[in-house]
């Protein structure tokens, strides 16, 4: 094995490891190899040559297993399925090489001059830092694979998302990444692609309907540890508001876990909760109105760093010692953290991560395997401690 395919599996194994999002590789294998459902229609050859591709990189083996057996089914060329199967594992983890042509990427995904796969990715929006992020990951992707990427932006509108979603699937996508603005208005529109045949993967927020899978952050805990900063920050006492965001599960669950970990401690109070819709300048104007309203005002938490930057210009014009901690690990966030002040904290979540991983699933039900429900990945919290060199 070359040492540019060992790099990407090493990587993808460190990827989904670091996550906990994987099964211990000398489970999965076995277990794989002895399920006849997956196992029966390789030859000899190729339960040898998958062996020894994924041996202990994990929860990839069972993905690629399943493909290659797939594959086999179709008859392709074993050197064919390994080397399509190197290249989805190199868009796991970002192109594992400089050059991509050194594994004939898009040749190999197209298995003998197939049309390049068509790539449809939605966003909630493209004003945040995070998901612009995300969709240069999805880019540089679908760049190694040969596949064509259609990206729109729903600017927070659910009704020009199911539109949005409508156009995607007329132009005959094959795969969904969707982004939902609203986790339930969506729905309409997870169904209408699911009813064309189009593998559908929410990535970040979780969508009501029939999708096939969701990558996202374990938002419960990022809440629940930005909870912890703020109490440990204020000595475990004071009262505290909730700059909220729009009605999707992660920020449904970041409050659920913010609020939980408050109520252990009996003398903080949570006095507040308004929207700032994750919106700088909107934040902002919440958060004056919020100081206004409880003028002995101790902490913060914000959903996301794009209204915490809001909430930290009032803070700062406020002259009061507040005490900010939010969610996501922007830069500007990340730097505001160690130089001090009243950013005290950031959850860290990954974005390039969440939309690497999706592409990967939606890529291995695409081309026929079983994959997981769902995959959530670690967040991280960064404090002055720690912050030093962190970027998405």
């Amino acid at each position: 094995m070359g040492v540019c395919k060992k790099s990407a599996l090493a990587r993808l194994n460190r990827l989904l490891v670091s996550h906990r999002a994987i099964a211990p590789a000398d489970l999965v294998v076995p277990t794989i190899l002895s399920d006849s459902r997956t196992g029966s229609n390789l030859t000899a050859r190729a339960r040898s040559a998958i062996v020894a591709f994924t041996s202990g990189f994990g929860w990839s083996a069972v993905l690629w297993l399943r493909a290659l057996n797939w594959a086999t089914e179709m008859n392709f060329d074993l050197s064919h399925a390994l080397r399509w199967m190197t290249t989805t594992l190199l868009l796991f983890t970002g192109a594992g090489c400089s050059q991509p042509s050194s594994l004939d990427s898009a040749q190999s995904v197209s298995l003998s001059g197939a049309k390049p796969i068509q790539i449809g990715l939605s966003f909630q929006e493209l004003d945040n830092p995070y998901f612009v992020v995300m969709k240069e990951a999805a880019e540089e992707a679908a760049r190694s694979i040969g596949a064509e990427l259609h990206i729109t932006d729903a600017r927070h509108d659910v009704t020009k998302q199911i539109s949005d979603v409508e156009d995607l699937v007329q132009k005959g996508i094959d795969i969904l990444l969707l982004n939902p603005t609203d986790s339930v208005g969506i729905e309409a529109a997870v169904q209408a692609a699911h009813s064309a045949g189009v593998v559908v993967v929410a990535v970040d927020a979780q969508a009501q309907g029939p999708v096939d899978s969701f990558v996202g952050s374990k938002n419960y805990d990022a809440g629940r540890l930005a909870g912890e900063a703020l109490a440990k920050t204020l000595g475990e006492k004071g009262k505290v508001a909730i700059l909220d965001g729009i009605p999707v599960v992660p920020i449904l669950e970041r409050v659920r876990g913010f609020r939980e970990a408050i109520a252990k401690h009996p003398d903080m109070t949570i006095v507040d909760v308004q929207n700032g819709r994750q919106e700088r300048s909107t934040a902002m104007s919440v958060t004056e109105n919020m100081i206004q309203s409880h003028p002995d005002l101790n902490g913060l938490f914000s959903v996301n760093d794009g209204g915490a930057m809001g909430a930290l210009s009032a803070i700062t014009a406020s002259g009061k010692d507040i005490s900010l901690v939010s969610v996501d690990g922007l830069a500007e966030v990340v730097d505001a953290v160690i130089r001090g002040g009243p950013f005290k904290a950031t959850v860290a979540q990954f974005p390039r991560d969440q939309i690497r991983v999706a592409l990967g699933l939606g890529l291995a039900k695409y081309w026929g395997a079983e994959i997981p429900a769902q995959i959530p990945l670690d967040v991280k919290l960064l404090t002055p401690e720690n912050a030093q060199g962190f970027a998405w």
